[in-house]
């Protein structure tokens, strides 16, 4: 039997095509005679590269070299391949899975809408292909696959998989196609079939695999059975006991290898081992990975051969990928030398490419990139889910600040369109939902800055908004409308139509898509707003190869030295230093996951292979490529997502054998180079917080009463307000809860009391309720809002007719002014003071109330008293001096807040400084006025938040003075009032 097998410590595809070409001499054209098979098409091209290596770069010519996933592809002569039905593609059949869903109406928890049905057609079209390899009938195995405690719930199961065992196949017959698994299956088969019946007139190699595919196992079979047949396996342990092997579970990284060779018929004792000597690094990791029954042996003399084995401990994912972007940056300093990192952590990949960026080095990514999150994809999805949203804010934004939208402009001009849209009507609560709703709210503040823009919109968006007026569309016109939407919002003055579908990643979505619309047909009509996460759900898991991250450096391409692998691509090949990143439990191994239909014993019991065997595979991945490189970094941070990490099994395995044997995984320095890389020369100073010192002539002399507390509690807000003139823009999409609906009270209340005869009315209720609802409409607020504020807005309006009636009662006569302002020049300075008091009545003694209008919390009575809060007593010391008019001019003897929050309790007045407040409203003004004297002095500077506990209730100007930075450092107040 020609079986052998190339341990893990020699390079996989190197050792292969050296012993191929030892084989074969000089000869060219028998070096050419032959066919050579491997489990990957990158791994065929690696053997390409290792041809080249070993005949130093002379021309050669190879023999032939086919992936086994490739046969279709390969120039075989297959016999009886014609009469195969063609293989249904995979929009398609997710299409007919995701209408065979929808037509349970509902049962047995089915959706109903396509958006939800698609992922659930990938998963069971992921449980046919599973079946198909397996080769097991689930028409006949899923009936029994439950225990008898179980059937009842199994039972319903079974009538919703009947997609799949009945539904399905009664499909693919009427079509006369084929799932693409069963395809491939019967073409190994055939092809196993066609040598049985012939023997080439070859060399057939079949090496690197470990026949996890029954089908390929039968190929394997075959190709011994040849005269000139060959298999070469990857890592064979043959120094583990026969009882020990006979024995293994799924999870061991020997597992695959023993179910192969009882495929075949044939042990270990049939497999030549290559000719190899000494122990070696690989020895300690297979000795370490034994299994529970045979770590007797760990007992037994071993020297640990650990040269160029080492282990990397970040403290987090970050410094992790930074760590060995460092690595790999290192091994590029060593000539001819190839680096790579090794990890199925996705996010981890795509950090270490983004660090190696820093350095201009562009590794060659083996998985490319999420379809969806390429730029003319992520366009479509905006614009889709724009539509869905009713041209909320955030989504509007999303699609106008896109690179690739330009609405047939030129993009930079979009750019600032967009922007002056945003700052007329997109910032604080939304506007109403739709372009209408955009141009109301537009038009009462920039129309003519704006008409433009939404006139593009209206026209570029004309063909989805026709589709999504309708109650239901067919999701292949939908689709369609969303793509020549697309295609004009892209247009540009320069280049219309053409920029969506531009560059690699432009061309990939107009495949996905050519495809998608070939099979949305099948499905029902749906509501428009299903468009979005239906286009979502078929993008999932795409990945496609781009040369992206290649655009804007000056020079180059992906560099020939660094790669990032994932485990199905980083098999057989070979790097000098070689990262394995990730190895924590759920990641490197994976959590093990049976699939939504069947437990394990189910499965079992079905005949689908058990989830450990993709573990077993992991695990003979890991022991294979820690053995082979010249230097190995085995990386597991501390902390995940901001939780403790459990290293890999296999991982902690191997750090217990070795500290049985008195070794240690040496620490990798990485980690210490990443923690130093940013890090500034010489003792890091303390971040410090801002004391702008204007000259004089720029610092304001006119402030409102409001904006008296914050000059107190928050100097450097008044810096940034009056000096730098900057404004905080609103939130987008402002919450209700943030937003002030405050100037809807003032008016409603200002109109009412300006309305009542000099008797009050009994029915003022209902008069200030129709004043509320007046203000809220004249509002324009969206009618989702204007439903939470109404009920709010009626209990106010209760509350205050209520207590205002109690108030006319016990101050008859009086007058009342709403909204009285005025300007105060204060005595000894020259500085003036604006202030608009909510309310004044004159009182029958003369004296004066002032109340003020809260719809948040008020200020405490203590605040007031400690000048804190100094907005009343002010408004009061204005009243003295006469600057709300002579009819209004005294002294003040009450200062009330009204809370007016309209929730359960609609409303409360809370009078501070009680009796007579007269003497604080004095030291108020004077305490004005030392403040005032106080910032004319040049040396004064205007901090930010100084006192301790005193910061102001809106910080506007907080992240522009970093007072999370500082803050923490601060210990003592730098001003005083």
């Amino acid at each position: 039997m020609n079986l052998h097998s190339i341990p893990a410590h020699l390079p996989f595809l190197d050792t292969l095509a050296g012993w191929w070409l030892a084989r074969r001499g000089a000869d060219p054209l028998a070096i050419a005679d032959g066919l050579i098979l491997l489990p990957t098409r990158r791994a065929a091209r690696g053997l390409t590269e290792a041809f080249l290596r070993a005949s130093e770069g002379r021309p050669l010519l190879l023999p032939r070299i086919v992936a086994l996933g490739a046969l279709d592809e390969a120039p075989l002569a297959l016999h009886g391949m014609l009469a195969l039905p063609p293989a249904v593609q995979p929009a398609t059949r997710l299409a007919v899975l995701t209408r065979l869903v929808m037509a349970l109406g509902g049962q047995h928890g089915a959706p109903q809408t396509a958006d939800r049905a698609w992922p659930l057609a990938v998963e069971l079209a992921g449980l046919l292909d599973e079946a198909h390899r397996a080769e097991i009938d689930l028409a006949q195995r899923l009936p029994d696959a439950a225990a008898l405690e179980h059937a009842a719930h199994w039972d319903r199961t079974i009538q919703f998989l009947a997609i799949v065992t009945q539904a399905w196949p009664a499909w693919l017959d009427e079509a006369g196609l084929i799932d693409g698994a069963a395809r491939t299956r019967q073409l190994l088969d055939r092809q196993a079939a066609a040598w049985d019946t012939a023997a080439p007139p070859m060399d057939i190699v079949i090496a690197g695999t470990t026949g996890g595919v029954p089908a390929v196992a039968r190929l394997i079979r075959t190709v011994l059975r040849q005269p000139r047949g060959t298999v070469i396996l990857p890592g064979l342990d043959h120094a583990m006991p026969d009882s020990v092997w006979d024995a293994l579970e799924d999870g061991h990284p020997q597992a695959g290898l023993r179910r192969l060779l009882s495929t075949l018929g044939a042990t270990r004792l049939d497999v030549e081992p290559w000719p190899a000597a000494g122990s070696t690094r690989a020895d300690a990791v297979a000795r370490a990975l034994l299994p529970a029954a045979a770590l007797g042996t760990w007992r037994e003399p071993f020297a640990p051969a650990l040269t160029g084995l080492t282990r990397l401990t970040a403290a987090d994912q970050q410094e992790e990928a930074v760590a060995i972007a460092l690595i790999l940056r290192d091994a590029l300093q060593t000539p001819q030398a190839s680096a790579a990192l090794v990890t199925p952590d996705r996010a981890l990949a795509g950090r270490v490419a983004a660090e190696l960026r820093r350095y201009g080095v562009v590794a060659d990514d083996s998985a490319g990139e999420p379809l969806a999150d390429t730029p003319p994809a992520v366009l479509l999805r905006l614009i889709a889910r724009a539509v869905a949203e009713g041209f909320g804010p955030v989504a509007l934004l999303s699609v106008l600040k896109h690179p690739l939208a330009a609405l047939g402009l030129a993009p930079a001009h979009c750019r600032a369109a967009a922007r002056t849209l945003e700052r007329a009507c997109l910032r604080g609560p939304a506007p109403p939902p739709g372009l209408d709703g955009l141009r109301a709210a537009a038009g009462k503040i920039r129309p003519e800055t704006t008409a433009d823009l939404l006139d593009r919109l209206d026209t570029c968006f004309a063909p989805i908004l026709a589709i999504a007026a309708l109650p239901e569309a067919a999701p292949v016109v939908a689709l369609q409308a969303l793509i020549a939407c697309a295609e004009a919002v892209s247009a540009t003055d320069a280049t219309p139509g053409t920029l969506l579908w531009s560059g690699e990643e432009g061309e990939a979505l107009a495949e996905h898509l050519a495809a998608l619309l070939d099979a949305l047909p099948y499905l029902p009509p749906q509501d428009v707003s299903t468009l979005p996460g239906l286009l979502e759900a078929s993008m999932a898991g795409i990945m496609i190869r781009t040369r992206r991250a290649l655009r804007g450096l000056d020079k180059g391409g992906e560099h020939p030295r660094v790669a990032i692998l994932g485990l199905l691509e980083s098999r057989l090949q070979h790097h000098d230093v070689l990262v394995l990143g990730g190895l924590a439990e759920t990641v490197w191994p994976q959590a093990t996951d049976p699939g939504p239909w069947m437990s394990r014993p189910m499965r079992a019991r079905a005949g689908l292979p058990s989830p450990e065997e993709i573990v077993g595979q992991m695990a003979h991945d890991f022991a294979m490529l820690t053995g082979a490189a010249e230097r190995v970094v085995l990386s597991c941070p501390s902390r995940r997502d901001g939780a403790p990490t459990v290293p890999a099994r296999w991982l902690v395995r191997l750090e217990a054998f070795l500290a049985g044997h008195g070794a240690t995984l040496p620490a990798h320095p990485a980690a210490a180079w990443a923690q130093a890389l940013d890090q500034p020369d010489g003792a890091p100073k303390p971040v410090q917080a801002p004391a702008p010192k204007p000259p004089l002539s720029a610092r304001p002399r006119r402030l409102s009463v409001t904006e008296i507390e914050t000059w107190l509690r928050d100097p450097y807000a008044i810096y940034a307000k009056h000096i730098l003139r900057l404004r905080r823009l609103d939130p987008l999409e402002q919450s209700t809860d943030a937003s002030d609906y405050g100037m809807i009270v003032h008016a409603a209340l200002a109109a009412f009391l300006a309305g009542l005869p000099p008797t009050y009315p009994p029915n003022a209720g209902p008069l200030l309720r129709a004043e509320m609802d007046r203000a809220l409409h004249a509002a324009g607020l969206r009618p989702a809002l204007v439903a939470w504020w109404r009920p709010r807005l009626t209990r106010i309006a209760d509350w205050v007719a209520e207590t205002e009636g109690k108030r006319r009662i016990q101050h008859v006569p009086v007058l009342v002014r709403a909204e009285a302002q005025g300007v105060w020049d204060v005595p000894d300075t020259r500085f003036t003071l604006t202030g608009r008091a909510d309310r004044i009545e004159r009182l029958p003694d003369s004296t004066i109330a002032i109340l003020d209008y809260k719809t948040g919390t008020p200020p405490s009575d203590k605040d007031v008293r400690d000048g804190r809060a100094p907005q009343l007593p002010l408004e009061a010391a204005m009243a003295e001096a006469g600057v709300f008019g002579a009819d209004l001019a005294g002294r003040a003897a009450e200062l009330t807040y009204w809370h007016l929050s309209g929730g359960f309790e609609p409303g409360k007045a809370s009078q501070v400084m009680k009796g007579d407040p007269a003497g604080k409203v004095a030291d108020a003004a004077q305490s004005l006025i030392a403040h005032i004297r106080k910032y004319d002095d040049p040396d004064r500077a205007y901090l930010s938040q100084p006192h301790a506990g005193a910061a102001p209730r809106f910080a506007d100007y907080a992240q522009l003075a970093r007072v999370a930075e500082w803050a923490a450092l601060e210990e003592d107040p730098l001003d005083t009032p």
